[in-house]
């Protein structure tokens, strides 16, 4: 896996307005072009406010979240059996092992809404392979999560703050933006966009502790 560049304004999860804050971890894939140059993503502007900067532009495959909470969910879900100080070294050693996906092209042709209605995002189509490679990292994580002792897994992973799972089912999604001021409803069809991303890589890995440091 290749780490991601940094974002300003917290994208990756560094800064915010000016201030540092607590980088969340991902396997993602960058967005590396929409439609068929600048001026077709820069038209999205029309249905959505605040649009987020391309370079930021990303599709998530697993959302691990900020390391340190994660741990101290593991700590309390297993009673202690699993202290937190030990399980960021095992998951950073899992996170290192993962198989990377080559890029590929998508396609996108509907806004939805995300996050509570606050996210406007492309729901993007991708081929049969990336979302194989997805379950294989949900598959990952339950390994993951056998050996940090959790029992009840799939009950943790949907019941976890810090890995955010709202619902059992994967939605390939990009998020570009706010939703349009004064508009309602869930979804809009916009023209389809041919998509171009990047292979997998770890968001805010240079954040992450060596596996041997406990």
């Amino acid at each position: 896996m290749t780490s991601g560049f940094p974002s300003r304004w917290g994208l990756y999860g560094d800064y915010y307005d000016g201030m540092a804050i607590t980088p969340r971890i991902t396997v993602e894939v960058p967005v590396l072009g929409i439609g068929n140059g600048p001026a077709d993503y820069q038209a999205l502007g029309r249905y959505v406010d605040a649009l987020r900067r391309p370079e930021g532009l990303h599709l998530t495959l697993l959302h691990l979240g900020i390391l340190a909470d994660f741990s101290a969910e593991v700590e309390r879900w297993t009673r202690g059996a699993t202290p937190a100080a030990a399980a960021p070294r095992r998951t950073v050693a899992w996170l290192e092992e993962l198989p990377d996906l080559e890029g590929f092209s998508a396609t996108a042709d509907t806004l939805i809404r995300l996050g509570g209605g606050r996210v406007a995002g492309l729901e993007v189509a991708v081929p049969e392979r990336v979302r194989l490679y997805q379950v294989s990292l949900v598959g990952a994580l339950h390994e993951l999560l056998d050996q940090l002792l959790v029992d009840n897994i799939d009950d943790f992973i949907l019941g976890s703050r810090a890995l955010g799972f709202r619902y059992p089912r994967w939605t390939p999604h990009i998020a570009i933006g706010k939703p349009k001021a004064g508009t309602t409803g869930g979804t809009l069809q916009i023209a389809p966009l041919e998509i171009g991303l990047g292979g997998s890589r770890i968001r805010n890995r240079r954040f992450l502790p060596a596996p041997d440091e406990g």
